[in-house]
């Protein structure tokens, strides 16, 4: 894509005047009240259904294997594919928002969207469905998702600007559990591919309500685009995610089981992928960084200006947004396991227990920005992640096999009011801390972190949960009094095989033939194996968000965020005037 642009705009070294066709000012500021505010919806609509579709199928899972003849590996591929393309695109997609327009790179992202909502929605085999959810509509996603940050840094100022994140920072906290819920409510009374063609109506809202923003360049530099760059950092953070996502697969050292793909199968020393994934991700982003240095050396435009990775504000924002992000993705994978597992909640319900936190975020973000003229952001941040550590505790202390949706709502509705705090100001911080020219790399840069935190976290309380649930069923069936000795070691060796399965609430199949108070003792010890490692789940949740606290010590101080110079000539950029 970038080639054919690169067609039709010649390179320009930094310095050279821009081309006669290309206007002199960035972005317009005469705009009414209706156009500036309007827009704010628009580009927070895109945003949630970027987020919805991210966690859509992941409680629509059963109904897709039947419709589609296939088994839980390959539809989890799905899944896991989008959000690849997400992670290794979303850099590229700011940039190229920066080099050819934002609303351009919106527009063309959102149609992009649609057409691979389209096609997931006719899928009739996961090769299609993976091309139209996993690919088309994640490039679509990731030329969209920067575009909606990098926008509203361009549209709005100061006090307007912590509102507008403060909205789409509650769109971002509402949208992650708002996901599980429509999915399981369009599936159980409809179907799975509705989730897809709806969004073809979103995008056509989207579409028409673009005419309310006004296009945005970079005039500074950057009219061409780095190939090599784009090459080097999409196949660098393609390996790094996907090491990371099949470590619950194959293990993060020694393997589970061979690696195989596409019907091949390797050994590799009785090795993971997983550590081989990782470390080419690692060398071939540190040869992306090489790249970068010398292509900014030479008078030339990279692809990221590695003068923003000394800009204190806004690499402090990003890893703190990356920490918290890894914290909440455990807890939207932890909650509904105990739920459906141990409670025995469908889809639909589960989604509907997480909405007290999704209310709670939509309200907390834009109560927070007007907040931002008594309070330094900074202080705010930190408030909100002390709800985040006190919010995990909370839950934890709550958990036990006997607890209900409802018990939950506290805990929720607490940690609901943190992230919806931190989410508005911690995006307003970081984007701030560079120019308006510079948004769209920014948002780039800072919406991978974001994605590298959440397939992380996912990752780790994943593979932790599978660990300790096989680990508390097996001892757990050990220590049974109700289960005859001579029978634990045929149960124990039946039911430590189907540990994925009664993670996922399918719950271990025992023969008929086992007398009945063996099984209910089978489950006793399941859900309480179950309870006991979603405890251990939210202990290191907990952990994480305080992490995240401890992160937050290095953003900067003061209530001036909008630095309105560029990260890449001004590198010192401190943001505590």
């Amino acid at each position: 894509m970038g080639i054919l642009f690169l067609d039709f705009i010649p390179f320009r070294r930094r310095g050279d005047p821009l081309p006669r066709n290309r206007p002199a000012a960035t972005c317009r500021e005469d705009e009414t009240f209706f156009q500036k505010w309007g827009s704010l919806l628009v580009l927070s609509l895109a945003l949630a259904i970027i987020l919805i579709d991210a966690t859509l199928l992941n409680v629509s899972l059963k109904a897709i294997i039947s419709d589609l003849h296939t088994d839980i590996q390959k539809v989890q591929w799905v899944i896991t594919a989008y959000s690849l393309t997400l992670a290794a695109l979303t850099i590229t997609g700011g940039r190229l928002g920066d080099l050819f327009g934002r609303k351009r790179m919106f527009m063309f992202g959102a149609i992009l969207f649609g057409i691979g909502s389209f096609i997931a929605s006719i899928a009739n085999s996961v090769p299609v469905l993976i091309a139209g959810e996993s690919i088309i509509e994640g490039v679509g996603a990731a030329l969209m998702m920067p575009a909606t940050a990098s926008l509203l840094v361009s549209k709005f100022r100061g006090r307007d600007r912590a509102i507008a994140f403060g909205v789409w920072g509650g769109v971002a906290g509402a949208s992650t559990a708002i996901g599980p819920l429509l999915g399981g409510w369009l599936t159980t009374n409809y179907s799975w591919r509705w989730g897809f063609r709806i969004n073809l109506f979103v995008v056509a809202v989207l579409l028409i309500g673009s005419v309310m923003i006004d296009e945005c360049y970079d005039v500074e530099e950057k009219p061409t685009l780095d190939g090599l760059g784009v090459l080097l950092s999409s196949v660098g953070l393609f390996t790094l995610v996907f090491g990371i996502i099949e470590s619950s697969t194959y293990g993060w050292w020694k393997a589970k089981t061979p690696f195989s793909e596409f019907g091949l199968s390797w050994q590799l020393g009785g090795y993971s992928i997983t550590p081989f994934a990782i470390g080419l991700g690692l060398v071939v982003l540190t040869a992306f960084l090489l790249w970068e240095r010398r292509v900014e050396r030479s008078g030339r435009t990279p692809l990221v200006s590695l003068e923003l990775f000394a800009n204190r504000q806004f690499m402090s924002g990003a890893a703190t947004t990356g920490v918290v992000a890894m914290g909440q993705a455990g807890l939207i994978f932890s909650i509904p396991v105990f739920l459906q597992a141990v409670r025995g909640a469908d889809a639909f319900h589960t989604g509907l227990a997480l909405v007290p936190s999704s209310i709670a975020a939509f309200i907390a973000a834009p109560t927070a920005a007007v907040l931002t003229q008594r309070f330094p952001a900074k202080r705010l941040i930190q408030f909100g992640l002390v709800l985040n550590v006190t919010s995990y505790l909370i839950l934890r202390q709550t958990l036990n096999v006997n607890t209900t949706p409802s018990d939950f709502i506290f805990g929720l509705v607490i940690q609901g009011v943190g992230l919806g705090i931190v989410l508005a100001q911690i995006n307003n911080l970081t984007l701030s801390a560079v120019s308006v020219q510079q948004a769209g790399e920014a948002s780039g840069v800072n919406n991978t972190f974001r994605q590298l935190g959440s397939t992380l976290g996912t990752a780790i309380i994943g593979a932790l949960l599978i660990s300790a649930i096989g680990t508390g069923l097996l001892g757990g069936l050990e220590a049974s009094k109700v289960i005859p000795q001579q029978f634990k070691s045929q149960i124990s060796s039946m039911v430590s095989k189907q540990s994925s399965a009664v993670e996922f609430g399918g719950g271990a199949q025992i023969p008929a033939s086992v007398p009945q108070k063996i099984k209910d003792e089978v489950t006793r010890v399941s859900h309480a194996a179950i309870t006991a490692a979603n405890r251990k789940a939210l202990l290191v949740g907990t952990i994480i968000a305080f992490f995240g606290l401890l992160a937050s010590a290095w953003l900067p101080g003061g209530k001036r965020l909008d630095t309105s110079r560029s990260a890449a000539h001004h590198p010192a950029v401190k943001g505590d005037e």
